[in-house]
């Protein structure tokens, strides 16, 4: 599914190649970022040691986890199948930056936000292999840009229609348009920004967008009746607001 060209018995995948173009947006942006701070732009690429398998395997387990219902049916694909989850991601991304910035003696809430802008720029691109693979689909539409879905890529209820609405390329969009205001928010807010605010702007950004185009996904991990990735969602805004007020708070009350 979605083979962009095969050499001999390997076949590369167009999901692969955007994965691997998002990575590759990370690690240019990261780096001009870091520079623009003050930094040495060389940590970006050691961190991408740890941070990228540390965010494959975050992101591989929450779709998983998300997706129990098929892979607890077919657990030989666990480990092979297509499918990544972005809460994971960063999570296990998350954990991997903590881990070398404390390893390093750097500021942690300072790396975050200069990884922040090339992450979600990552996503923005990398959802794109959804398309090659036809999936991460929202409910049926007729709409004029609605994506057609081949019958075998057809979830389960679902196989009597043709057309659904192009979820990952609303979340694509979504993402670009993030990048471009973190990039302007870093610029001209700078003097009244915190370490770690623009991380949180963006953790605040991509969760309002994740909790309404949520409400177009089909067979949704749930808990307690309520997708999961909304759950998160609010708790990631009520934690990332609290944590810039608090802060601010701190820092005149000092």
């Amino acid at each position: 599914m979605g083979i962009a060209f095969q050499i001999g018995p390997f076949a590369v995948h167009w999901y692969g190649i955007m994965i691997t173009l998002g990575v590759m947006a990370t690690l240019l942006v990261s780096s001009i970022e870091a520079k623009r701070r003050g930094e040495n732009w060389e940590h970006v690429l050691n961190l991408a040691l740890i941070v990228v398998p540390a965010g494959i395997v975050g992101a591989r387990a929450y779709h998983v986890i998300d997706q129990w219902a098929f892979y607890s049916q077919n657990p030989a694909l666990i480990f092979g199948g297509a499918g990544l989850g972005i809460f994971g991601a960063v999570i296990g991304g998350g954990i991997g930056l903590f881990i070398y910035t404390r390893w390093k003696k750097m500021n942690t809430l300072r790396w975050m936000d200069i990884v922040a802008p090339g992450l979600i720029l990552a996503q923005a691109i990398g959802r794109w292999g959804n398309f090659f693979n036809q999936e991460l689909y929202g409910y049926p539409s007729d709409l004029p840009w609605a994506m057609y879905i081949d019958p075998v890529n057809r979830l389960p209820g679902f196989e009597s229609f043709s057309y659904f609405h192009p979820l990952f390329a609303y979340e694509s969009f979504w993402n670009f348009a993030g990048f471009a205001l973190l990039m302007i928010l870093g610029r001209k807010l700078k003097s009244r920004l915190v370490d770690g605010d623009i991380f949180f702007l963006y953790a605040i950004y991509y969760s309002v967008g994740r909790f309404f185009l949520e409400d177009l996904k089909l067979n949704v991990w749930t808990i307690a009746g309520f997708p999961t990735a909304r759950w998160i969602s609010i708790i990631t805004v009520v934690v990332a607001v609290a944590l810039m007020v608090y802060r601010r708070y701190r820092r005149r009350t000092a």
